[in-house]
């Protein structure tokens, strides 16, 4: 049997008539949990254990000239089923109530809880999606709760189980469960049988199971969700950061690690022959298709496959030929002629939708498998030090900001979501970066439908020089998220720019590890970007001797706040402009601090009229440079919590936000935002 810790990688090419096809990867027929004992500091916090590589195999194969992302021996597939029900498939939502179990000691795996036969009676309930931190936390979101109780402090293992009834008429059906996030990370069972571990709290993975999830009966799901301890204990004088060097982040951060299944999950029941990814690309009247098509069947399939660019586009479905050989992924490509399509915009979102289907013979055969994709028409460049948009330069106005809620922490309903993200309009912005981590699904659909521009950012914050040579090296998880990030949102148009790292630790010997890192990092997103968005990362200086890997520079400044004077951000933004005069560039993050309520002179501390201030000296020097400055990104939307050894006395809640984070009720720099005028218009 393959050992699950190091799938095969190798790519077996087969000709098929004029195609060439990729053999599906080697997965184990029973995947095995990690293998080694969990460690763990004497009476200290539990680690978890990891494989050699990332767990769950992911890597880039070349098939029939177009890169494509596979994990867990199949292609990394479309992750729509959260909302969109292709006729040609059939799901089971798992969104639901789960049996649940605190495993404080570790104790589960020996035990059984991930058997069918296991007595689960006497566990606690919990929803799914959720986060385990708002199961038992009075006060989570209060600024005057005591910090350090409840279950937002629970870490290391947690269990949740669920039973499924399978349709029989799922036999013949290829089978996969979705999990849009889980953090930290997961290892899932299926009737006793491990089938896999994800790892990365904010990415959705999807594993096979057809072989576990047999169909025709009642069957025991059961996940063993992982959350590494922030600190040794949360209230003590001395207590000591609790680290793991093959973990995104490492170590703590400034904001919350929130624990548990925090977003949707569902089984899909698609065809043995199915369309799994749809890539397009619309710029110049044609809309170029990329189907991804997967044949998990024992025999070749030879049928067609017809695009349809949309109602609106002024295009007509096109057919081409579809053969894929047995056991293996192809990919279709489609380009058809999009002559009436509108142009997608801030100013004019318009989205159109492409559906593919898949119908077996030559001529009209029956159909097979369809997919559908939102998509938009429009053109990214960067030339002559400014980022545009069909050819316009583009000044961003924008926020950071952190998905979470006080009721819900990461688990938010689409109530939240429209609440919190039309804050984002509100004020007049017109760019959000997605710090520093991936959304759910629905806010890059939101995002494309309101006319904001994304940036989206990984998990890569903070690293020092030994993860980031762990990553590049021999891990591979750093990379692994860059990989999904660029293949799930790679059709909206709204996102513009894919973020790298925050603020990671810049090796003092002419930077070579921290170097190969982010260029590893940049032709991972490349590899599989057919509109090559332009790349960036928060860096945490504005000398980064990357910068000129950047296609579009970025740092964090706080000029005024942790060093220096307001003033200096002027000067700055001219000496890397100088040095790099034909790269863009954004400032990333820029903010301070204010106790809503407090007031006072501009010029203390802490009170919102300093806040304002500090705002609107920042504004006014990048205002002044759009020539090439490509915006300015405000950190941040809302106040946030976070689990680090500081803001302890608010219990946990930083307070740099424009507005509060509970009652979310706005400060004076809320409104000094929204006066803010883009000078791009």
């Amino acid at each position: 049997m393959t050992d699950s810790t190091h799938p095969s990688r190798r790519a077996v090419v087969t000709a098929f008539g004029a195609a060439a096809f990729v053999a599906l990867p080697a997965w184990p027929a029973t995947a095995r949990a990690a293998k080694g004992a969990t460690a763990a500091a004497a009476n200290g916090p539990v680690l978890d254990t990891h494989p050699a590589t990332e767990p769950s195999g992911t890597h880039v194969r070349e098939v029939g000239g177009t890169s494509v992302v596979f994990q867990y021996g199949a292609v990394l597939p479309a992750f729509d089923g959260w909302r969109h029900r292709e006729p040609t498939r059939e799901y089971l939502s798992l969104d639901k109530r789960w049996r649940f179990r605190f495993d404080p000691a570790d104790q589960g795996l020996a035990q059984g809880w991930q058997s069918p036969h296991h007595d689960d009676g006497a566990w606690g309930r919990i929803d799914v999606p959720s986060a385990w931190d708002l199961l038992d936390t009075p006060g989570f979101g209060s600024q005057t709760a005591p910090f350090g109780e409840g279950t937002a402090f629970e870490d290391g293992y947690a269990w949740y189980r669920t039973t499924v009834d399978v349709p029989a008429s799922w036999r013949a059906r290829h089978l996969r469960i979705a999990f849009l996030a889980a953090g930290y990370s997961a290892e899932v069972w299926v009737d006793g049988r491990h089938v896999g571990k994800h790892e990365g709290a904010n990415s959705p993975f999807a594993l096979p199971v057809t072989g576990a999830l047999r169909a025709g009966g009642r069957r025991t799901i059961a996940v063993r969700v992982f959350r590494r301890a922030s600190y040794t204990d949360y209230t003590a004088p001395d207590a000591q950061p609790v680290t793991d060097d093959h973990e995104l982040p490492y170590r703590p951060v400034d904001h919350w690690p929130y624990a548990g299944l925090t977003r949707s999950a569902w089984i899909e029941a698609v065809p043995q022959v199915t369309v799994t990814k749809l890539l397009v690309s619309a710029a110049d009247g044609r809309l170029e298709a990329r189907a991804v098509v997967e044949n998990h069947g024992d025999a070749d399939f030879d049928g067609r496959l017809t695009l349809d660019p949309g109602r609106g586009s002024g295009g007509r479905p096109t057919a081409v030929a579809a053969r894929i050989a047995a056991r293996s992924a192809g990919v279709v490509r489609v380009t058809v002629p999009v002559p009436a399509a509108p142009r997608w915009s801030p100013a004019s979102p318009h989205t159109l939708t492409a559906r593919a289907t898949l119908t077996a013979g030559r001529s009209a055969g029956h159909r097979v498998d369809t997919l559908s994709t939102t998509y938009g028409v429009r053109e990214l460049t960067v030339a002559d030090a400014q980022l545009r948009l069909d050819g316009e330069p583009l000044f961003l106005k924008g926020l950071n900001w952190h998905e979470e809620t006080a009721a819900h922490g990461r688990a938010m309903t689409q109530a939240e979501y429209d609440r919190e993200l039309g804050h984002v309009t509100a004020v007049g912005a017109n760019f959000v970066r997605n710090c520093v981590y991936n959304r759910h699904p629905y806010v890059y659909d939101w995002a494309d439908a309101h006319g904001v521009l994304v940036m989206d950012d990984i998990d890569t914050m903070w690293l020092n020089t030994a993860q980031e040579k762990l990553q590049t090296e021999r891990y591979g998880l750093a990379r692994a998220l860059a990989l999904t990030m660029a293949w799930n949102q790679h059709n909206h148009p709204s996102v513009i720019l894919w973020g790298l790292q925050n603020e990671s630790e810049i090796d003092p010997d002419g930077a070579p590890v921290y170097r190969s890192w982010l260029a590893d990092l940049k032709a991972a997103v490349k590899s599989v970007d057919l509109t090559a968005r332009p790349v960036t990362w928060a860096s945490n200086t504005s000398n980064d001797p990357a910068f000129d890997l950047a296609d579009v520079i970025g740092f964090n400044e706080y000029f005024g706040y942790f060093y220096g004077k307001d003033a200096d951000l002027g000067p700055t933004l001219d000496a890397v402009h100088a040095k790099y005069p034909d790269k863009p560039i954004l400032i990333t993050e820029n903010g301070t601090w204010a106790i809503a309520g407090t007031h006072g002179p501009g010029t203390t501390q802490g009170t919102e009229e300093w806040q304002a201030a500090s705002f609107t000296a920042h504004w006014a020097q990048v205002s002044a440079r759009s020539a090439f400055v490509a915006g300015f990104t405000y950190w941040v939307l809302k106040d946030y919590k976070e689990r680090a050894g500081y803001n302890q006395s608010y219990n946990g809640i930083s307070v740099m936000g424009l507005l509060t984070f509970d009652e979310e009720r706005p400060k004076l720099v809320h409104d000094a935002f929204r006066a803010a005028v883009n000078p791009r218009g």
